[in-house]
């Protein structure tokens, strides 16, 4: 357990990746294989149900240092982590506790059938054994929520570089289905639980954003034009028979998307296609918003299907019969694309990503401008003759978005971040106009400079009128433009509307409350989308 804490300890002290997997390496190195096939687990969303409720942890904390709820709430709120606050709060320990991840988890695993009572003399016997940052990871551990700064594919790279086998093999490897008390940590990252031979996906070729002038790019016909989709990136293998879905997180994401799987069956030869999974409904693509619903569902209803059915756009293909073409040029890449879908009858859902046909820049200006009426993002520009490169080169493929929408907004709460930001308020609710008072449209936290953070939380201390908890209600004076690339009708929000990647613009110190947008003009872009 003092090596996972110092783990903890390391990572969360730095924004390096490199510094990340080379900490998890030293951890791999030392750890006892029970040890390490926890660590995989429990940063890979595989951990047990939480056994405890947070509400009974934090009422047990305030029974032993005598605390009332409202300063236990104020200390929560400096802190920002509910773990973090517990530990930092209870007395110093009476004795010490020296067991394995591996004990800990086991313990953790048998208290989910126990009475409240066993828990809590569990959890008071623990706390009374284990230093501060002890305490920090056990809380984490028991409460449910472990959010650390490693994401599966730096946890991935780590494990590659200490056993020297193909990341994407490993990604395939801990993502799949295994046991932790039946398999062994050389037998999961050895694959012996999948046939990784089947499913290997091919590294994406990515994107830059268009940064140059686009009469710079040359002849128009060297360029093959398509729309750019919000949707999500997949990776289509089909090989001996087996169908997988990755997404361009190094995810297998094939259960979710049934319909995919079922038609991609239909086709004879076997392939690796790149393209674009969508809420597809009467061959009219569905906002990201829909397609939301779909995601990280372990069991999808009849009814959501329904709901919500999914499409795929095709837009390369990297491999064929087991050949690898990546490096043909993309405009033969196309044909082959062509040739497989006009050899097989399929389902309508699965599609050929359009290609645009244009004759000037200028045509492809109005014509990337209109994008947004068919909910595309924008465009996507490709060298007929590029191959299909590993990771991102200039020159070859641009993003060309629309320009994002623009509202202004008052902000109306207030929130301290969390970690390093945890004594300055960066995260913000926006409201706008709605009859004679206000209802609230978006929240963001990014698109602002440390020097405009420090003076709005200046002024939030000086101007907050409630608190619940960790947040402020402010009074409505300070006026934000916000951007946005897209917006939806959503009964999820009081608003009645959803916001799609809404971030800060601009401070708008030159605006006052009366300038704000009303509800009725944010819904008119909608309908202008």
């Amino acid at each position: 357990m003092k090596d996972f804490v110092n783990l903890i300890n390391a990572i969360e002290i730095t924004n390096k990746n490199n510094a990340k997997i080379q900490a998890l390496v030293d951890y791999f190195t030392k750890a006892t294989d029970k040890d390490k096939l926890w660590l995989i687990a429990i940063f890979t969303g595989k951990r047990p149900p939480r056994p405890v409720k947070t509400s009974l942890l934090k009422l047990w904390c305030m029974e032993i240092i005598k605390l009332p709820e409202w300063l236990f709430l104020e200390s929560y709120s400096t802190v920002g982590d509910l773990g973090e606050t517990l530990a930092l709060l209870l007395p110093e320990p009476k004795h010490h506790i020296n067991k394995s991840l591996d004990a800990w988890m086991q313990d953790i695993i048998a208290l989910k059938a126990k009475t409240d009572e066993e828990k809590k003399a569990y959890v008071l016997n623990a706390w009374s054994g284990l230093n501060m940052q002890e305490r920090f990871v056990f809380n984490k551990l028991i409460g449910g929520s472990f959010r650390i700064g490693v994401s599966k594919k730096t946890l991935v790279n780590a494990l590659a570089k200490l056993s020297g086998i193909d990341a994407n093999q490993l990604m395939h490897s801990i993502i799949g289905n295994w046991d932790i008390q039946t398999i062994s940590f050389q037998d999961l990252v050895n694959g012996e639980h999948i046939n990784y031979d089947n499913s290997k996906p091919y590294p994406f070729c990515l994107a830059y954003a268009l940064e140059t002038n686009i009469d710079a790019l040359g002849y128009p016909n060297e360029w093959q034009i398509e729309y750019k989709w919000d949707g999500i990136r997949g990776q289509v293998v089909k090989r001996n028979g087996e169908i997988y879905i990755w997404s361009r997180g190094e995810e297998l994401v094939t259960g979710q998307f049934p319909e995919i799987e079922t038609a991609m069956r239909q086709f004879k030869n076997d392939f690796v296609i790149d393209g674009e999974i969508l809420a597809l409904k009467d061959s009219n693509v569905l906002l990201f918003n829909d397609l939301q619903k779909r995601l990280n569902r372990k069991n999808i209803s009849k009814k959501l299907l329904e709901e919500v059915p999914i499409g795929f756009y095709a837009y390369d293909i990297l491999e064929l019969n087991s050949k690898d073409i990546r490096d043909v040029a993309l405009e033969k890449r196309r044909l082959f694309l062509e040739q497989l879908f006009a050899s097989t009858d399929i389902p309508n859902h699965i599609k050929l990503s359009q290609i645009i046909h244009f004759e000037t820049w200028d045509a492809l200006q109005s014509i990337r401008k209109n994008a947004r009426t068919i909910n595309s993002e924008g465009l996507m520009l490709k060298q007929k003759a590029s191959p299909y490169h590993v990771g991102r080169k200039k020159g070859d493929w641009w993003k060309w978005k629309v320009d994002p929408l623009t509202i202004d907004v008052v902000m109306i709460y207030a929130q301290k971040g969390s970690g390093r930001r945890s004594s300055k308020y960066t995260d913000y609710t926006f409201a706008v106009k709605k009859d004679d008072g206000l209802v609230t449209v978006a929240k963001a936290y990014s698109g602002l400079t440390d020097k405009e953070i420090t003076e709005i939380s200046r002024w939030v201390n000086k101007n907050a009128i409630e608190k619940f908890g960790p947040v402020r209600t402010v009074k409505p004076e300070l006026v934000f433009e916000i951007a946005f690339e897209g917006i939806a009708l959503s009964n999820r929000h009081k608003s009645g509307v959803a916001l799609r990647f809404p971030r800060i613009k601009r401070w708008r110190r030159d605006k006052s409350i009366k300038d704000i947008d009303t509800i009725q003009s944010v819904k008119s872009l909608i309908y202008a989308q």
